[in-house]
Formats: C-alpha cells, sequence, structure tokens
C-alpha cells in the first residue's frame, strides 16, 4: 500500500444495529478497492473484517476491525465497528479518532434500536454522516416505510439515491444530484417510470442544500434552480457542518451502490486534515494545546484500540495526530512516563499486515510489541510533548462471579483476565474482600459472555459463573448499656478485664469514646477496648455482616493492678457488646444504588411500576432530546443485579440506565430471616 496525505485519507466508523450488514458491507468495499481477489461471506467464516472466533461462532462483529480501502486516489480507514449496544466502550473509542461515518440499515427492518443508539453517539460528537439503506435486494423492503423511519432520525436526513427495484427486482440506483441512472453497476437512461420521481427528490435536495448558505437560499426561494455544482458544493458543506445527512441505496451482498458509497466518502466526508487542530495537554506548561493536525508538526498519536494476539503479542492501533512516523524509532508515552521502543508502523486489513513507508498527520496505523503502550494512551516528541485526553467509558451495570473449572486455571485465571482488560478496558475486575468473590462487571451478558468466550479460546481457562453475593451490613437501633467482665484464674497470673460500654446508633461507621471518671479503667486500656469492640464488629450478631453506625461511651469498669493486661481488657469489650445486644435491637442494612434510567416516553408508566416492585423510589423525572425521559430512582442492590437483562427486555432493547452506590438503608422485617438463613447456607 502506498503513502497517503491527510487530504487523502478519509477515517470513517461503520455503525448500525446488529444484522444490518456491516461486515458485508466492509468485504464489498475491499473488495471494489481491489483490497482482496475473492469476497468472503460473514455465513461462511471467512470474511476479512469478523477474524475472531468468538466472532465467526456467533455470526457477528464483537471488535472493531480496521480495513484500509483504496478508492480513486483516496484511502478510506474503515471501522467496522460491533453491533451490539453492549459493546459501546469499544463505539466511543472508535468514534474519538474518525473524522466521518456510515450509518448501516437494513432496509427491511428500518431504523431499529441500535441504530437510535448510534445515531445519538455521532450527533452528541457532531460527527458527520453518510445514511445506507442496505439489502434492498432482501424480501419484505418496503421503500417508502424505511425511508419514512429514518426521517425520524433527522428531517435533514435526504436521499441522493433512489432504488431502482427492491427485493429481487433490485437492480441499481438513480443518482438524484446527478440525474442518472445506475443499473448492475453501469450508468444506464433513466427508466422512464423513475423520471417524475427523479424531479420531485431533486426539488428535496435542493431545498435541504439551499439552506446551507444564505446565497443558495436566496437563489431558491427565487424560484431559480440550483445547478448541479451548486447542490454537490452544497451537500459538501452541509455534510461537513452535520446539517444534511445523504440517504443512499445498495446491496453489499450483491456490490449494489457499494461504490456510489466509496465515491461519496470521498467527496462529501471530511478528510484527516479538514480538523486543522487536535486539543490536548501540552506537559510543559500544563495549558490546553490546540496541535495542528499537519506533517510539519512534532509527531504525536493517540491509542485508540489494543488487542492481544497470541502470536504477534500486543497490537496498538493509534491515529496520527501531528507530524509522520517517518525515522520514528522510539517515542515518549506521558502517561506513564515511560519511553516506547517502536518496530515498526504497519497497518492492518482485519488480521492482515501491510507495510507502508510512512503514515502521515490524520492516517490510522498500528504497532505491534509495545508493552509501554494503552488503549486511551498518546505517544509523542519527548521535547514537545503533549497528552491527549482519555476516553470516559461507562462503567459496569452487570457483573458475575467468576471461579475456575478446575484447580489448574486458579492461578491462571487472574492473568488471563488482565490481559483482556488490556484489550478492553471497559470492563472491571475486582475482588470482593467481603465475600471472597472474583467479579467481572460490564455492559451486559453479551459483553461478558465475549470476554469468558475469548479467555476460554485464547488462554484455555474455563470458569463458572454465579451471582455476586450482596455486601450487607449490620447496625444498631437502640441505645443501651452493658457489662463486660473477663476473669480468668488458673495459677499464676490471671486475667482480669471489667468494663461498662453504652452503644448509642450514628451516623459514623464507628465512634469510640471515654467517660470514665476516677480512674476506675486505666487509660492505658482504652485503645484495648477500642481494639477489642473494632475486632468483634467485624462479625455481626444477626448473620456475621460488618457493624456499623455504633458509637461505644466507655463510662465505667475495674481492673486489678496485677492480673488486668490488654488482652483481657478486648476480650471484656467484646462482651460487653453481646451482652447489649438484646437491647440495642440490632438490624441488617442493605446497599442502596442511585439508579438513572434513560427509556423512551413510552417505556416510562412500565419502568417506574417496575421500579416500584423492586422496592425503588423514583426521585425524578428529567426530559431529553428525541422523545426520551431520565428517571432517576434508588434501589435496594439486590432488587437489580439483572436490571441490565430485564430492562432490556422491559423496552425492546431501547432503555439503557447506569448506577452507583449511594448508602446503606434497613432491610425490611419480613427479608430479614430470608438474608439470615441464606448466609447461614452459604456458610
Amino acid at each position: 500500500m502506498k503513502e497517503y496525505l491527510g487530504s487523502q485519507i478519509r477515517n470513517v466508523a461503520l455503525l448500525g444495529h446488529m444484522g444490518c450488514g456491516k461486515t458485508s458491507l466492509a468485504e464489498s468495499m475491499l473488495f471494489l478497492g481491489k483490497g482482496i481477489a475473492k469476497k468472503g461471506e460473514v455465513e461462511r467464516k471467512n470474511t476479512v473484517s469478523d477474524y475472531l472466533t468468538e466472532e465467526q461462532a456467533r455470526q457477528t462483529s464483537l471488535s472493531t476491525s480496521l480495513i484500509p480501502v483504496e478508492w480513486n486516489g483516496c484511502k478510506i480507514n474503515i471501522l467496522d465497528t460491533p453491533g451490539s449496544e453492549e459493546f459501546i466502550g469499544e463505539i466511543d473509542n472508535d468514534l474519538s479518532v474518525v473524522d466521518g461515518a456510515i450509518v448501516v440499515i437494513d432496509s427491511t427492518k428500518g431504523v431499529e434500536v441500535g441504530t437510535e443508539r448510534v445515531w445519538e453517539a455521532l450527533r452528541e460528537r457532531n460527527i458527520p454522516t453518510i445514511i445506507l439503506l442496505n439489502k434492498f435486494d432482501k424480501e419484505n423492503v418496503k421503500p417508502g416505510q424505511v425511508l419514512e423511519s429514518v426521517k425520524g432520525l433527522s428531517k435533514a436526513a435526504v436521499p441522493v439515491c433512489l432504488p431502482i427495484g427492491a427485493e429481487a427486482s433490485f437492480r441499481g440506483y438513480l443518482d438524484v444530484v446527478g440525474k442518472k441512472a445506475y443499473i448492475e453497476g453501469k450508468e444506464a437512461p433513466v427508466p422512464a417510470e423513475y423520471a417524475s420521481k427523479l424531479d420531485d427528490y431533486i426539488m428535496e435536495v435542493s431545498e435541504v442544500v439551499a439552506e446551507t448558505s444564505e446565497e443558495l437560499l436566496d437563489k431558491f426561494f427565487g424560484g431559480e434552480e440550483l445547478t448541479t455544482e451548486e447542490i454537490r458544493e452544497g451537500l459538501k458543506n452541509g455534510v461537513a457542518s452535520c446539517d444534511v445527512f445523504p440517504i443512499v441505496v445498495g446491496s453489499a451482498i450483491k456490490d449494489l451502490g457499494v461504490e456510489n458509497l466509496l465515491q461519496l466518502i470521498c467527496d462529501l466526508l471530511p478528510a484527516a486534515d479538514a480538523k486543522k487542530t487536535i486539543k490536548g495537554q501540552n506537559l510543559k506548561t500544563n495549558a490546553e494545546e490546540q496541535r495542528p493536525v499537519s506533517d510539519d508538526q512534532p509527531f504525536s498519536a493517540f491509542v485508540f484500540k489494543t488487542i492481544i494476539d497470541p502470536f504477534l503479542g500486543t497490537i496498538n492501533f493509534l491515529r496520527v495526530n501531528s507530524g509522520t512516523t517517518k525515522g520514528i524509532s522510539e517515542a515518549f508515552v506521558p502517561n506513564s512516563d515511560a519511553t516506547a521502543k517502536i518496530g515498526q508502523f504497519i497497518t492492518l486489513a482485519g488480521k492482515n499486515q501491510i507495510n507502508v513507508d510512512c503514515f502521515h498527520a490524520g492516517d490510522i496505523c498500528a504497532v505491534t510489541k509495545v508493552g509501554e503502550l494503552a488503549t486511551s494512551y498518546s505517544l509523542c516528541d519527548r521535547k514537545s510533548p503533549i497528552k491527549y485526553p482519555v476516553v470516559e467509558l461507562p462503567t459496569p451495570i452487570l457483573y458475575v462471579a467468576v471461579v475456575a473449572k478446575t484447580k489448574q486455571d486458579e492461578d491462571k485465571i487472574s492473568g488471563a483476565l488482565q490481559k483482556l482488560n488490556i484489550e478492553d478496558p471497559s470492563f472491571e475486575i475486582r475482588r470482593n474482600p467481603e465475600t471472597t468473590q472474583l467479579l467481572i462487571g460490564g455492559q451486559g451478558s453479551t459483553h461478558l459472555g465475549y470476554i469468558l468466550e475469548k479467555m476460554k479460546n485464547m488462554f484455555k481457562v474455563e470458569v463458572e459463573t454465579s451471582d455476586p453475593k450482596i455486601v450487607y451490613r449490620e447496625t444498631i437501633r437502640k441505645t443501651g448499656s452493658a457489662q463486660g467482665r473477663h476473669k480468668k484464674q488458673s495459677g499464676g497470673a490471671g486475667q482480669f478485664g471489667d468494663v461498662w460500654i453504652r452503644f448509642e446508633p450514628t451516623e459514623e461507621v464507628f465512634e469510640f469514646a471515654s467517660e470514665v471518671v476516677g480512674g476506675s479503667v486505666p487509660k492505658n486500656y482504652f485503645p484495648a477496648v477500642e481494639k477489642g469492640l473494632q475486632d468483634c464488629l467485624e462479625h455481626g450478631p444477626l448473620a456475621g455482616f460488618p457493624v456499623i453506625g455504633v458509637r461505644a461511651v466507655l463510662y465505667d469498669g475495674s481492673y486489678h493492678p496485677v492480673d488486668s493486661n490488654e488482652i483481657s481488657f478486648k476480650i471484656a469489650a467484646s462482651l460487653a457488646f453481646k451482652n447489649a445486644v438484646p437491647v440495642i435491637k440490632p438490624t441488617i442494612l442493605e446497599p442502596i444504588m442511585e439508579v438513572k434510567v434513560v427509556v423512551k416516553s413510552d417505556y416510562v408508566g412500565d419502568v417506574m411500576g417496575d421500579m416500584n416492585k423492586r422496592r425503588g423510589q423514583v426521585m425524578g423525572i428529567d426530559p431529553l432530546p428525541n422523545g426520551k425521559q431520565q428517571i432517576t430512582a434508588t434501589v435496594p442492590e439486590s432488587e437489580i443485579t439483572k436490571y441490565a437483562t430485564d430492562l432490556k427486555a422491559m423496552t425492546q432493547g431501547s432503555g439503557r440506565f447506569e448506577r452507583h452506590f449511594v448508602r446503606y438503608d434497613e432491610v425490611p422485617e419480613f427479608l430479614i430471616d430470608k438474608i439470615i438463613a441464606e448466609y447461614k447456607k452459604e456458610n
């Protein structure tokens, strides 16, 4: 592959609902660009993009692939992204480095939940977008309905292509702007039955394009017809400013309309150097720096994806933000204050390496076996250090506990998960010290299933999964006092400690105070009393959960000048708490989470009703754009361990939520016995 300048490069993400045909489209683009001699098929598990065992087994993309396509003097770096919304962390990283996007829609289904999700992500980031209505050759295509569903995404979505035929008779498309027909990939006269339709759509495109400039608007409303060149220029400007979203049609399987899409990517989507500067932090001044996207600047790059290859080791995908890779054998990594040795910069098509002499500012490339790099890290010239913003990833919403199936795998499980976490930083690994469970958290069952499947395939580690144990607490509800007296005499030096302690509820985790007067308990034994209480409170009287919210006041006691010692007073303190239990009314506390649920307005009632059934309390409802609402509620953690799956079922996959711990609250009386019984059964 030859070198390309930033002005010749287009960095484009392929996005859409699962099964819309993104991978088939990437395969068609690569084939038409002569990057491969023969097309693969998803069903035959031989596409360039879906090369992972897990992807081939499920016949869906689970990880982003880079597909560089050469087309008419341009290099299009295509990022074929996962279709499942559970891989939003991966998509967020991809969108941090692209300048344009193709939203692929299955024409037999129209706009789906995944379409809406990626559309929102693109609009939040203001990324120029082209919409492809794919699979026009399939059964049950209703052109009018699918177009209407796309209009629901944006009124600025306008068809620049019209299908010629549909289903089995789909043969090609009409180029609305060029007023030409393309049938079976070749230019042809416009069929007579489409002539009037063409005029209508030219008018629609002209109206949308006219709104991109005052001059065109005046001309259009003055009754003058916009020229083809004016429409093309208006489209380009409108796409760049996200005021126009062209709609094209095609069939990736039959390669129909794909050449047109490739040319529109080159003509309409911004070049890699169109964004004149990229924001970062100047590490010499700690001030914000706008680094120009130019070959003339010092080298800098941003890592947006990391994969672990069994043979090549770590592969880091990066976008060159400034300078070129020519002559770069080492670079500074500001995130870890390390120097990375770089053997070679390459590009990849799926898993296939492609050598290129030099990558210019704006291009996407990769490096192998550079252990100092990870996703969201920066790479730069040490003399001109810059650190680019880290991509904020969503927090996990579903956790599972994992345990190795065999003794042999116990030692390998932690290392395997750590390596996979380098590849996918959007999932979390943590050991719960109280339950001793090893937990992994992600965005849903598909996300976590993929991680565990990959661990089995790549590292030969198999695990069993279970629900995470809820971390309860115990506390007291009443104030009460009790004596703790420890006396042991067995010849020689004995043990003696005697304390009176008052226990009170408090907002703090634990407080200790003394009201002893007259030296009934010497001050040097106070720390022993406090330590004895702390040790005792680690395992509560009801189910053995740690006790919190206790204020202990030592107010009286006695000692023996010979037999008293620290251990005696520690034991006496724990006896005092145990003796006070009938009076201070212990109870169990459960963790309460705050959840923010985003749903379409149609589902608000269902979600709120369901939240009430989960013992949740709705705190507020806030309107969001596009007819959505955000419901904020507090709910016991035990009630939402599988909420990710339940919410998906309740909202037909359109709902999403985030959660975080806020406090502990008392468990209702009717649940206490059940919790105690479960705990004793496990232990």
